[in-house]
């Protein structure tokens, strides 16, 4: 097969889960023999550009025409099976649609987040879960409060490209990939086509190691942001530290906006490490030795890479009772699941997850078998094929049943229909 990767890069000075699971992607579908051409973006470029250039680059969110002229120049002379969409912000924008309905490819899209309701993608506003503008054309509340960045004027741009461009999403794309079964249900409720969303799980590569024995600490392995539950851990863990500790360390990997207060949290105690930024190595290394895995998101995350990382080493996790995380944790059996928000419930699982040894690693070993059913590169890739013929079935008029993949037969899968933009 055949297949074009449409992807605009996070800020490499923030480690970005999206970015991981694109390279992975990529890398599975290459391994199995499949093309694939990427069309990417890099947040990082904008550093370089002139002042001008950096104040125009809001104007492109919603719509960037050099964009649409470039990428459909591209696909008239590459001719993929299939487009897959990622991260459009703020450089492509969805003037990828355009391209793709200009040449008549097909195009599906993994929602990696809530941009598709909620302008920052969080669903999360002043340290609490926020829906405002799930269900709202407009997103003014998001304008309103300041909810990219904490300024009005940054959000405007994420919102107004929301707002014009919905309908343009929701007939332009022939599968939503949603990458949990609460994301699915999230954004049906608010409206996005029913038949074109369905639930591809992310996979998480094989780090090729099992935790062995108890493990030697407790991992808190991501963005240092209060959405992460980073200050609900800290007030969990001093709770537990007054009681006289639960015998291992608390190690804190990551970087974010509050770094210097988890710097300075961490400072002086025996009880708890802060690591800073780990290379991959390191992170599996960590992972593997760790009693559990902690993620007390008070956002409702769509996945949770690092609970699936953990199931993968064999080791259980402790993890907020919302979102993606009910999906991957089953509670008592692969897991813990907290009260979200609520710093006594995830010091109790805490003390749960330490105090039987042998619970725990019963528990590990449940969850690495989840992790090889659900969540390993050879059920990844099987699924991403089965929906990209799904999706090259629709765009030709062949309903459900799967084609041929080879290219041979890609000329006769396209139909050019009008992309119904107006010339925007």
């Amino acid at each position: 097969m055949h297949v074009l990767v449409v992807h605009n890069r996070y800020s490499s000075a923030q480690p970005s889960g999206e970015n991981r699971v694109v390279d992975e992607e990529v890398g599975l579908l290459r391994a199995a023999g499949h093309r694939v051409e990427l069309f990417e973006r890099r947040s990082d470029d904008i550093a370089a550009r002139s002042l001008l250039g950096k104040a125009a680059v809001p104007l492109l969110v919603p719509w960037n025409p050099a964009v649409r002229t470039e990428l459909a120049a591209r696909l008239r002379a590459e001719r993929p099976d299939v487009v897959h969409v990622h991260n459009v912000f703020p450089l492509l924008s969805p003037a990828v649609l355009a391209a793709c309905a200009d040449v008549g490819v097909p195009v599906v899209a993994t929602l990696h987040n809530y941009t598709q309701v909620c302008p920052p993608g969080t669903l999360h506003r002043d340290g609490r879960p926020c829906t405002e503008c799930v269900g709202s054309a407009a997103s003014l509340p998001a304008i309103r409060h300041g909810c990219y960045r904490n300024s009005r004027l940054a959000t405007v741009p994420l919102a107004v490209s929301l707002s014009v461009n919905r309908r343009r999403w929701w007939s332009g794309v022939e599968r939503f990939f949603c990458i949990s079964a609460a994301q699915r249900d999230l954004l049906v409720r608010s409206g996005m086509p029913a038949e074109r969303l369905t639930v591809k799980h992310n996979f998480v590569p094989d780090p090729g190691t099992v935790r062995t024995g108890a493990g030697e600490h407790l991992l808190f392995l991501g963005r240092l942001a209060e959405a992460k539950g980073v200050r609900l851990l800290m007030a969990a863990w001093d709770e537990i530290a007054a009681d006289g500790g639960v015998g291992v360390p608390l190690v804190l990997a990551g970087a974010g906006p509050l770094e210097r207060e988890v710097t300075a949290w961490a400072a002086g105690r025996d009880d708890v490490r802060y690591a800073g930024l780990y290379d991959p190595a390191e992170v599996r290394k960590a992972v593997a030795r760790s009693v559990a895995v902690l993620a007390p998101s008070m956002a409702r995350e769509t996945f949770g890479l690092v609970v699936a990382e953990a199931m993968a080493a064999g080791v259980p996790a402790v993890a907020a009772g919302h979102g993606g995380f009910v999906e991957l944790v089953e509670d008592g059996v692969t897991g813990l699941l907290h009260r979200p928000g609520e710093p006594a419930s995830l010091a109790s699982c805490i003390r749960r997850i330490t105090a039987e040894p042998d619970r725990n690693q019963e528990m590990g070993r449940a969850a690495r078998r989840r992790y090889e059913q659900g969540f390993s590169p050879a059920v990844g890739l099987e699924r991403l094929l089965e929906e990209y013929r799904t999706a090259i079935a629709g765009r030709s008029g062949g309903g459900h049943s799967a084609p041929p993949v080879g290219n041979d037969n890609a000329d006769s899968r396209r139909v050019t229909r009008a992309s119904g933009d107006g010339g925007k």
